[in-house]
């Protein structure tokens, strides 16, 4: 079996999915520190079950997701798979047969691991269990981490033994006797609960087996109440039967008494039916006539409002006709004056085209004179050019150097500015006042720090007093619970032992209390309650007294005939505590009398009458022959003997009467005194938290002022630091200052230098300019010449243009408005006909219109006379109407007499049904209690005596309840517990055997485990051993080494390892070097690994403290020990990589994020070869 390769995803900073194989015996893990290395092996053992986060230097378990880097966001969840070839079938259990198997586990943010093998969810123990006795594992030798080797060393020799015990193979005996003396423990903790079953079914059989008897005499007498309750009922179902037939007599003459009024009602209905239809006629007619008269005040309104419309129609036609004429007359009026302008327009047309033509002419004659006048200008202008290329020269000279003169004079005049603006500037920082709040502040930075330190002080103080307090509210609040909880348990306790007491002092017979209750005897204390015992007495006052410890103090025993007349069942005991206090015999035998042990209110010389003390039971013994009759001797120890007779009780002190009552006086002390305790440390408490709330306020105003203070020092720092930088910027500037005034003043000597030379080149270039002055003027006054003739040729020719096309814009604006004008006279025209004919129209209608006038006016006349006729009608109908209603009233009021008199009987009948009803229900009712009681009805009734009254029967079943009610709580279900609980009792005791069995089995289990685990463990040590000794030579080219156990038991002995390099007696193992060291762990684990010999070994850079000559010991060792053991190993010396097969660089190539990069050294020889 060997590791095949691990699969890795957001685990630490492997962030990425990542693949790292393992393809031979021997691969080298190398990179960079900090590169992830280390997270190679800290991912096996995470797998493997790890449940430290310390030991995969974390805090928590979730520190082993990636957090994100630079780039990188982090991620929910990592996830580990480790895959194991398993062709060689090393894993043993289910697994066995699988030639691969993976083991994965994954934790999210939450720190929810999940643990799989091969796929299937499994827990963490299982995953343990796989590789016990394999030698792998979270935390065996299979993984040697970096610092591990000096701790193997230094460690002590319990742990030491851990990993003989994992070679052995014995980790899988201890886990499985873990599980065996758990197993124990459970099964004593069976036995203690079955006991205390037991002893509790056993009370409960005693207390079932006096409740049966009860319960026989509660069937008998609960029978006899049946048999009376069934006589009862028949008697009453008798009564109501009887009553039931009266009322339905009662119920039949009602019912006839309605049938006749009925029928009164429904002749009076039939007359209400015809007038009604009577009154549906007249109604008819009425309706008739009244749609009539309606009919005609709609017509007579109809033609009302025709007339009125009709009249209005014809004055709004007069109006329409008055404003046509006047927009006609308009219209008329607005035609006439567009034909005089149109006359006008065609005139001034006329008179604008001959001088159109006249201007159009002389502006072609002025545009010819104007091109010849541009012409000569042009001439003119080349001459012009010539002259000046030939005087530019001294021209340009003069105005570059003019310029040049006037820059330069410019630039001196703002440099002997920007000098005299310096020179001011450096005066008033010389002359500036020296500003003093730079010290003034300075000194109250000071004053403010030190207020600041003792306002500090101050706070720590109140931190540490807060601390003090809230440590002390810690402790009392632990101290508080602890002593609640003892009170608690005390209280509990004290009332387990009242209710015991109780009970023992026969307090919780609920029946017989109550009668004690009736008798007034309830609140009388009882004998146990009562007496004062001599110390060390208890047990033998109690084995005399007994069962009269529970007796009841009472004054007087004159009325018990008629005190114990209504005793329910029970036991009860009654002293006199009037009785006198008698002698004490016991004088001849020369021994102390019992009633000297004891003390009381009254006498008790007739209950321990005869009854002597001895110290022990020889004393009494050797009296034994003197006692009476009457006589008899009891021990401190309760051993009570007479002369022919002895008796013997032995029981605990929580089932004593006496002791049980010194328990309970204990318990009230101390439950006072914690209870005095707990008030005490709560008020302490309470002014703590009071001194706390203090302090905590103080500290909070102190804060709050020191924070103040804080910001006011940092304000006043840095208004110190402001006013310093200025004053440093004052000086800096000066400096500054000097050096631009010396620079400014070397400046201006150069300008002035350079304007004299500008001014003598200006000078040269203005005098061959003065030669060139007299062909300037001649061509100067030409060219005034020219364009003065060019400007009036210009003037002319703009002239003309204006005027010719003014007269053509007129001439577009005469034709414009001669054409609108013809346009508008052509639809005032068209208007002109279409009013006239709206004229003529309007005329027509308005002559027309008084002919339907008059016969609408007619017709409004004949239809008011019709009106008039129709009114007459209608009052008439209505007189009929009425009349017909009123008879109707009438009716309807007699019929509502005679309802009402239907209904005062309908009621009687109801009343009599319902009290029909109720006596049939009660009826019925008793029927269905005879039948639920499994009774008869008729055999009731066929055997009832005759002069059986419900008086009597009423009187019976109150005896009866008295007689059941004295038995007091019945448990019906006695009996049938009694049996069941006798077959659980034998149930019980089998499983009391079985278990007691179980519990030798599991022993002898242990016995054997630690038997082979004591043969296992001294074989694999001598092994281990001799190992050692062969090995350490080797490693170290002589000396020796060898393991030595430190205790005798093999089950728990320690394991120590002695080592002396060769030339050295070193007495103990810590004086070695770190090498000697690091090889001598070397050498004990490759002991361990040549006995049982893990699948893989991972080595984190355990050669880190080892010279070259070691380096290559401990390499060709491993070398040696890959034949055989997969071995991974992490270093950074080149004589171990050189070793390995297979090297795997672990880069960082993006912050924070870990890669793989895999070399096979063979296939990289031969490359270098080729």
């Amino acid at each position: 079996m060997r590791l095949k390769c691990i699969k890795l995803a957001g685990f630490k900073s492997f962030v990425d999915p990542t693949t790292i194989d393992f393809p031979t015996n021997l691969c080298s893990v190398v990179g960079p520190n900090g590169c992830g290395k280390s997270n190679v092996i800290d991912a096996v053992r995470w797998v493997m079950g790890e449940s430290s986060a310390k030991n995969l230097r974390g805090e928590n378990m979730t520190d082993v997701i990636f957090n994100g880097s630079g780039g990188r966001k982090p991620v929910g969840q990592a996830s580990v798979e480790l895959v194991f070839d398993n062709h060689d079938h090393k894993l043993t259990g289910e697994y066995a047969n699988f030639d691969e198997v993976s083991i994965k586990r994954k934790v999210d943010r939450d720190a929810q691991s999940t643990y799989s093998l091969n796929g299937t969810k499994v827990r963490r123990k299982d995953i343990t269990d796989i590789f016990l006795g394999t030698g792998l594992g979270a935390r065996s030798y299979s993984i040697i981490e970096q610092g591990m080797v000096s701790r193997l060393i230094e460690s002590k020799p319990e742990e030491l033994r851990v990993f003989i015990e994992e070679a052995a193979g014995i980790s899988k005996y201890k886990e499985r006797r873990r599980e065996t003396e758990n197993r124990i423990k459970r099964t004593k903790d069976n036995l203690e609960r079955l006991e205390d079953i037991r002893e509790e079914l056993g009370r409960q059989l005693a207390h079932l087996q006096r409740q049966s008897v009860a319960a026989e005499k509660y069937a008998e007498f609960k029978q006899q109440e049946r048999d009376t309750t069934a006589n009862l009922n028949g008697l009453r179902w008798r009564s109501l039967d009887n009553e039931l037939r009266e009322n339905q007599e009662a119920i039949k003459g009602l019912e006839i008494k309605i049938e006749a009024t009925t029928a009164d009602q429904r002749e009076i209905d039939a007359k209400i039916e015809e007038h009604l239809s009577h009154n549906a006629e007249l109604a008819d007619a009425f309706g008739e006539v009244q749609a009539r008269f309606y009919s005609l005040g709609n017509n007579i309104a109809r033609i009302e409002q025709s007339i009125e419309h009709h009249i209005e129609r014809v004055d709004q036609q007069k109006l329409d006709l008055s404003e046509t004429e006047e927009a006609w007359s308009q219209t008329r009026e607005e035609l006439d004056v567009d034909l005089k302008r149109i006359t006008q327009l065609d005139a001034e047309m006329l008179s604008i085209t001959p001088a159109l033509e006249e201007a159009r002419a002389a502006e072609l004659s002025s545009s010819e004179l104007l091109a010849q006048a541009e012409q000569q200008l042009t001439q003119w202008q080349l001459d012009w050019d010539a002259f000046n290329q030939r005087a530019e020269e001294p021209r340009q000279v003069a105005e570059v150097e003019q310029s040049r003169i006037q820059q330069l004079d410019n630039i001196v005049e703002r440099g002997l500015e920007r000098k005299r603006k310096l020179e001011d500037e450096s005066r008033s920082l010389s002359e500036g006042p020296v500003d003093d709040s730079a010290a003034e502040a300075s000194t109250e930075v000071l004053l403010l720090e030190e207020n600041i330190n003792s306002m500090q002080a101050k706070n720590r103080s109140l931190n540490h007093s807060i601390e003090e307090y809230r440590a002390a509210l810690s402790k009392g609040s632990d101290d508080l619970n602890e002593i609640r909880s003892e009170l608690q348990t005390a209280k509990g306790k004290q009332a387990s032992l009242d209710a015991l007491q109780q009970a023992a002092l026969g307090q919780d017979n609920e029946s017989l209390n109550q009668w004690l209750g009736k008798q007034g005897l309830d609140n009388q204390i009882r004998l146990a309650e009562g007496i004062k015992i001599t110390e060390g007495w208890e047990r033998a006052v109690e084995m005399v007294l007994g069962d009269s410890l529970q007796s009841i103090c009472v004054e007087g025993l004159d009325n018990i005939e008629a005190i114990l007349s209504e005793l329910p069942q029970g036991k009860v005991g009654l002293i006199d505590v009037r009785a006198a206090r008698g002698a004490a015999a016991g004088a001849q035998l020369g021994l102390t009398p019992l009633t000297d042990k004891v003390s009381s209110e009254w006498g008790l010389s007739d209950m321990l009458r005869g009854i002597h003390v001895a110290d022990n039971l020889n004393q009494a013994l050797s009296h034994r022959g003197e006692l009476g009759p009457q006589d008899s001797i009891i021990t401190a120890d309760g051993v009570w003997l007479g002369a022919t007779w002895l008796q013997v009780s032995n029981f605990s002190k929580q089932d004593s009467i006496v002791e049980r009552r010194g328990l309970i006086s204990d318990l009230y002390k101390k439950i006072k005194k914690l209870e005095e305790e707990s008030n005490s440390l709560h008020e302490k408490q309470i002014e703590t938290k009071e001194a706390l709330s203090r302090d905590e306020a103080e500290r909070e105003r102190l804060q709050s002022e020191l924070a103040e203070k804080t910001q006011q020092h940092s304000e006043l720092k840095s208004q110190v630091s402001a006013q310093m930088a200025k004053v440093e910027e004052a000086k800096l500037r000066k400096g500054r200052i000097h050096h631009e005034l010396v620079e400014l003043n070397r400046q201006l000597a150069v300008e002035q230098e350079n304007t004299a030379e500008s001014r003598s080149r200006l000078q040269e270039a203005l005098d061959s300019m003065e030669q060139d002055v007299g062909g300037r003027e001649r061509l100067e006054a030409q060219r005034g010449e020219r364009q003065l003739s060019l400007e009036s040729c210009r003037e002319n020719s703009r002239k003309d243009k204006d005027l010719a096309h003014e007269l053509a814009l007129k001439q577009q604006s005469v034709q414009s408005q001669l054409q609108s004008t013809r346009e508008t006279m052509d639809r005032m025209a068209t208007q002109v006909q279409r009013s006239r004919e709206r004229m003529d129209s309007l005329q027509e209608q308005i002559a027309t219109a008084d002919e339907p006038l008059a016969t609408m006016r007619s017709d409004l006349e004949g239809l008011l006379q019709q009106r008039l006729e129709v009114e007459k009608e209608l009052a008439e109908a209505k007189a009929k109407v009425d009349a017909n209603e009123h008879a109707t009233r009438s009716l309807e009021q007699q019929r509502n007499q005679v309802l009402e008199q239907i209904n005062t009987i309908r009621e009687s009948l109801m009343h009599k049904r319902l009290k029909s009803e109720g006596a049939s229900v009660k009826r019925d009712g008793i029927l269905e209690q005879l039948q639920q009681a499994k009774f008869e009805l008729e055999e009731v009734l066929s055997k009832l005596p005759e002069d059986l009254s419900e008086e009597q029967c009423e009187q019976e079943l109150e005896k009866l309840g008295n007689r059941i009610q004295r038995l007091g709580p019945i448990n019906l279900a006695a009996i049938d517990e009694y049996a069941q609980q006798s077959e659980r009792k034998v149930y019980l005791d089998k499983q009391n055997d079985d278990l007691v069995k179980a519990l030798d089995t599991l022993e002898n289990a242990i016995r054997k485990i630690d038997k082979e685990t004591r043969t296992r463990f001294k074989e694999t040590f001598d092994k281990i051993n001799a190992g050692l000794q062969n090995l350490f030579p080797k490693v170290f080219g002589g000396g020796h080494a060898y393991l030595d156990m430190t205790g005798e038991d093999l089950l728990d002995t320690g394991v120590a390892i002695m080592a002396r390099p060769p030339g050295k007696r070193n007495s103990t193992i810590h004086l070695l070097s770190g090498g000697e060291k690091a090889m001598t762990a070397i050498a004990l684990v490759f002991s361990i690994f040549r006995l049982n010999p893990s699948p893989f070994c991972m080595l984190d850079e355990v050669d880190a403290p080892l010279d070259d000559a070691n380096v290559g010991r401990y390499a060709n060792l491993v070398k040696e020990m890959s034949e055989s053991v997969q071995f991974i190993f992490i270093t950074h010396n080149k004589i171990t990589m050189e070793m390995a097969n297979q090297l795997l660089g672990v880069t960082m190539h993006e912050p924070g994020v870990s890669r793989i990069v895999t070399v096979d050294i063979e296939e990289a020889a031969e490359l270098a070869a080729m």
